[in-house]
């Protein structure tokens, strides 16, 4: 694990004040944040302000910035003449608690504890998602105060807290403050490692288009004994055009569906491949075996790399207990479209009604409800920011990091690409078995500890020239 003379005593103060650093975060956890209910407004103050003293005690000016909902905290340290400029971005909200009743332990009384020999873990709502993440570059950013009394490079933070609500304020923020938030490049928090001991930089996140599409026949439902044979069904109607929509090998039939996606380069498959993740171990979990997508692609590549039509909801007639004989006039479904790489989010949902409505009889008709949408997200994996970051990473885990994507969506990464002309580097150090959004969330203590080490390694490379 090797250390530049500058970064060697911040990586020894951050060992030292581990037990400090803690106590700093079971104090934010014990503030429940929950943005989603008004009942919790207070509390999500209460959280924003508790880190802005926080930051000033490091040299910070920070501030609690309103909105029309929860507040912002903004932040910032001058660095030295010439070096990048960063924007760190996470946010202090948490989700709901509910069920209460399948809680261990009290959800906002974090403490560690150890749940198999030589593993400790942090316990509480948000010691991971996304306090605990959130306060590792804050603790990197204090050991490097208190050794050197500066920083290594000029940072902005951006804490939002409704992030769990789906950040309504927070792209009109960005547009308000675009001048004082736009840095080289922004830091995202709020992603995973591989697995406990393997670090990994996300550098493709997927988009997303949803659509609901309802299908309009007679005036009013049907006896089907009545009309049945003589009447548009728009069930059926419905059915037959979601069938249409992938072939037989699992690829989208939507003409221009795939233009724009672009084939992953070997070298990225073959590690992808390496990591060994079947098929039957990847779906095994949820108790299936055989992938449903394009035939030929791996797990990863399938979940990572390559765009999807999915059915999230389908209904029409009756649904109720027992049985009714009627034709429905009409019927709906929710779909929803995974995106990767150049792929347009309003030519795919054109794509989309134009291939419905060529398929509709004369006398039936669609209608549409938009459900959102965003590009892809997809950095270079050369990109030399990544390239300083999995070798600082690699150093601190002793183990090669891992370049991989992610088949979610983070919006925030792309509003920074879009309104603020920003990449995103996304390095994360939770786990999937955190059990964020669920009950009994936690944080590894390796996370939390070696998590900081990380970030003082990754300000350190690229503060360099």
């Amino acid at each position: 694990m090797s250390a530049s003379p500058a970064l060697t005593p911040v990586l020894d103060r951050i060992d030292a004040a581990l037990p400090d650093s803690l106590e700093r975060l079971f104090a934010l956890v014990r503030i429940p944040s929950i943005s989603t209910d008004p009942a919790y407004a207070g509390e999500c103050r209460r959280a924003a302000e508790w880190l802005v003293e926080d930051l000033r005690t490091i040299g910070f000016e920070a501030s609690v910035r309103d909105t029309t909902g929860h507040p912002m905290v903004v932040a910032h340290h001058e660095g030295p003449a010439g070096s990048p400029h960063v924007l760190f971005y996470g946010h202090y909200d948490v989700q709901p608690v509910d069920p209460l009743s399948l809680w261990e332990h009290d959800p906002f009384e974090p403490a560690v504890r150890e749940i198999e020999p030589g593993r400790k873990i942090i316990t509480g709502r948000g010691s991971s998602d996304d306090k605990g993440q959130l306060m590792l570059f804050v603790e990197a950013c204090r050991a490097w105060k208190a050794v050197h009394g500066s920083l290594p490079c000029r940072i902005t933070l951006l804490f939002e807290g409704e992030e769990e609500s789906g950040s309504p304020s927070l792209k009109p923020f960005l547009q308000s403050n675009a001048g004082e938030l736009t840095a080289d490049f922004a830091m995202v928090c709020d992603t995973g490692m591989w697995d406990r001991d393997t670090p990994a930089i996300s550098v493709g996140l997927r988009g997303l288009v949803g659509e609901e599409v309802t299908i309009h026949a007679a005036d009013r439902d049907l006896h089907s004994g009545h009309f049945g044979g003589a009447a548009a069904n728009p069930i059926r109607i419905l059915a037959r055009i979601l069938a249409d929509v992938h072939d037989e090998t699992g690829r989208v039939t939507i003409p221009g569906f795939y233009e724009g996606v672009e084939e992953t380069p070997s070298q990225v498959k073959a590690s992808w491949d390496a990591l060994g993740l079947t098929a039957e171990k990847f779906l095994g979990e949820v108790g299936l075996s055989v992938p449903s997508g394009e035939k030929g692609r791996s797990v990863l590549e399938l979940t990572w790399a390559r765009p999807t039509a999915e059915f999230n909801g389908i209904s029409g007639g009756y649904e109720g207990e027992g049985f009714k004989t009627v034709i429905a006039a009409q019927a709906s479904a929710k779909v929803s479209f995974r995106l990767v790489h150049k792929q347009d989010p309003q030519k795919i949902r054109a794509a989309f009604r134009a291939f419905v409505e060529e398929r509709l009889p004369a006398d039936c008709r669609a209608s549409f409800k938009e459900h959102g949408g965003s590009p892809a997200i997809q950095l270079a994996y050369d990109s030399p920011i990544v390239t300083k970051a999995k070798v600082a990473l690699s150093d601190e885990w002793n183990k090669p990091a891992l370049t991989i994507a992610m088949g979610g969506s983070i919006p925030i990464v792309g509003d920074f690409q879009r309104l603020l002309g920003m990449e995103s580097l996304l390095v994360g150090f939770g786990l999937d078995d955190d059990r964020i959004h669920s009950p009994n969330e936690k944080y590894d203590l390796s996370s939390f500890h070696k998590g900081q080490r990380s970030w003082a390694r990754i300000l350190a490379a690229l503060s360099e020239g």
